[in-house]
């Protein structure tokens, strides 16, 4: 496979590498994907995140295994592994279905490795889409805030919601970013804040907890985040934290904004409640670990509650802003989402 370079996914030496995601913004460092085994547990680890990103990278490493020499039943048995690696990010399950098709052809390895760049370049052309849509919403001076990390770390272009603040930015339109840290891993405070910092963007950090105070003393004037899923009936699945924030929003008439490629899109998914929401470790709530080292704040046999992801009702959400375009919650009334 040719050599090939995102912000946070290189292929070179005909091997997957990957930027660790845990160790930034302190350190910035390549780790081999070279297996099945070692991508999962990069994925698991959140190493490697973003439900772009945990697509490409699967579809990327099955294109090199097959280059390999791995025999079609091997690929079928790794795709199927790789799938399960992440079950409520749907855009590994899209990407993974069109490798799917790619392995069942005669030449199964051109195939894989045509279907695995195709699928970085299509994500490139959706985040520049998806810019331009939100971009468009944004009026000048706005103070904007947004949760957890969904620019160039997480896709292989700008980003979704953040690729959206960063082209309003470059047409002048941004006074301010409010960036929630994100609990429990800090995705905002360790990766959106090192992303904005390094596009010159004007940000400010907060804690989660901070932000019904900044909309209460009319300090924001739109919500913008990304999706790892979104139903057929517009509900959506993203970092836990979300579904506050559009209840606060709601709450004090701000725009809540969903951006996010079609790829996100589960039409077979009825609702919010047939997401599968992914429950990750209680040592992410009773410390924190990091390039630092381990700390741990809470008892060590404290009880803890875990879930990655909480769903967003439609009813909250002003608008989702796919590379298709901006979808109206009046559209989504009549069916936009639903199985075509």
């Amino acid at each position: 496979m040719q050599r090939l370079q995102t912000t946070s996914l290189q292929v070179r030496d005909n091997q997957l590498w990957i930027l660790d995601q845990q160790a930034l913004p302190q350190q910035k460092n390549w780790l081999p994907a070279h297996s099945v085994a070692q991508l999962v547990e990069h994925i698991h680890a959140l190493r490697v995140r973003g439900a772009p990103l945990i697509g490409l990278s699967a579809s990327l490493l099955l294109a090199l295994l097959a280059e390999h020499g791995q025999t079609r039943d091997q690929l079928a048995e790794a795709l199927e592994i790789l799938r399960a690696a992440r079950p409520t990010a749907v855009n590994l399950m899209n990407n993974l279905d069109r490798m799917k098709l790619a392995l069942a052809q005669e030449t199964f390895v051109d195939a894989l490795v045509k279907e695995a760049l195709r699928l970085v370049e299509e994500d490139k052309q959706l985040c520049d889409d998806i810019a331009d849509a939100g971009s468009a919403l944004i009026t000048p001076g706005s103070r904007l805030l947004t949760h957890c990390n969904t620019g160039g770390l997480a896709t292989a272009g700008v980003g979704t919601a953040l690729g959206v603040i960063a082209r309003a930015h470059q047409q002048g339109k941004v006074a301010n970013v409010w960036v929630g840290e994100t609990r429990p891993l800090l995705q905002g405070g360790r990766l959106t804040a090192w992303e904005l910092g390094e596009l010159a963007i004007p940000y400010q950090l907060i804690t989660d907890s901070m932000a019904a105070s900044l909309m209460a003393s009319k300090q924001v004037d739109a919500i913008w985040v990304g999706a790892d899923r979104i139903a057929a009936n517009g509900d959506v699945a993203n970092k836990i934290g979300t579904y506050s924030l559009a209840v606060l929003a709601h709450y004090h008439g701000i725009p809540f904004y969903v951006a996010a490629p079609h790829t996100t899109l589960d039409r077979l998914c009825p609702n919010g409640a047939a997401i599968p929401i992914e429950q990750r470790a209680a040592s992410e709530v009773t410390g924190v670990a990091g390039s630092f080292g381990n700390v741990q704040w809470a008892p060590e046999n404290a009880a803890v509650y875990n879930p990655a992801f909480d769903v967003t009702p439609a009813a909250l959400i002003s608008g989702w802003v796919l590379d298709t375009g901006v979808v109206t919650p009046e559209q989504v009334k009549l069916g936009a989402f639903q199985p075509q």
